[in-house]
């Protein structure tokens, strides 16, 4: 699958939407409305703390995010690039184009330009592969939907409050080096974007240029795709202050 990437998209990644942070809510009613006109809506992933189809709590949770998006969806281009926070969507978002982490790293075009996308739990270590295999399970999901509703939604209960908790504002020591080990010589691009790192950073390498997106979660930040011709002159906006200027 390859999908071509609009000027006037906006990008955003690891919201972490959940009773806990509401901001992202406001931010797609913008859309809704028409305050907010982008041509293309791509999600990065983890958009969602916990979402997990075949899981009935998760999306009777998050059921007005839910429909929010699916409402936006009828009108605008929807991309979403499933986390590890937020898998086997395709049941619960019908019309948006959902991209499974073994359809990942996506292969977009840009004008002339190819680009490669990601949440970004891609290319990890084993025992990272072997989790993420076993939570997406839809034998693993059926059985947990089963006993949770037994035990009356405690074991989500309980997941949220742990993610609650998490600190998903941090600084990553030795970043540059780590991508480089996990994709540098894998793909031939002029960009490579991803979200799950939560760093808000570009790098260059002598292959492409390495974009990881902020975490709206933390500072409500996204990128609108503003250049005719170059990614890398995304232009940053901060939801915090004037919704049309840049940080």
């Amino acid at each position: 699958m390859s999908l071509s990437i609009k000027s006037g998209a906006f990008l955003i990644g690891d919201a972490h939407y959940s009773d806990f942070r509401l901001e992202l809510f406001d931010f797609l009613q913008d859309i809704k409305s028409k305050k907010l006109n982008p041509t293309q809506l791509i999600l990065f992933g983890d958009i969602f703390d916990a979402l997990f189809g075949g899981v009935d709590s998760t999306q009777d949770t998050n059921k007005d995010m839910v429909d929010l998006l699916n409402d936006i969806s009828n009108d605008i281009d929807i991309i979403y690039l499933e986390g590890n926070h937020d898998f086997n969507l395709t049941n619960i978002f019908p019309k948006i184009k959902i991209i499974s982490i073994s359809k990942q790293p996506l292969e977009c075009n840009y004008n002339s330009k190819k680009v490669f996308i990601a949440h970004g739990d891609i290319h990890s270590s084993f025992s990272y592969k072997l989790y993420t295999a076993i939570i997406r399970d839809k034998t693993v999901l059926y059985c947990l939907n089963i006993i949770n509703n037994l035990l009356d939604n405690k074991i989500i209960k309980e997941l949220n409050i742990y993610l609650n908790k998490k600190d998903d504002c941090f600084k990553f020591s030795g970043f540059k080096e780590y991508i480089s080990k996990r994709i540098v010589g894998r793909y031939r691009c002029d960009y490579f974007i991803e979200g799950h790192f939560h760093q808000n950073k570009n790098v260059k390498f002598d292959e492409f240029l390495y974009i990881n997106l902020p975490s709206f979660a933390c500072n409500q930040r996204y990128f609108s795709v503003k250049s005719s011709e170059d990614l890398e002159l995304m232009e940053e906006i901060y939801l915090k202050g004037d919704v049309n200027g840049t940080s």
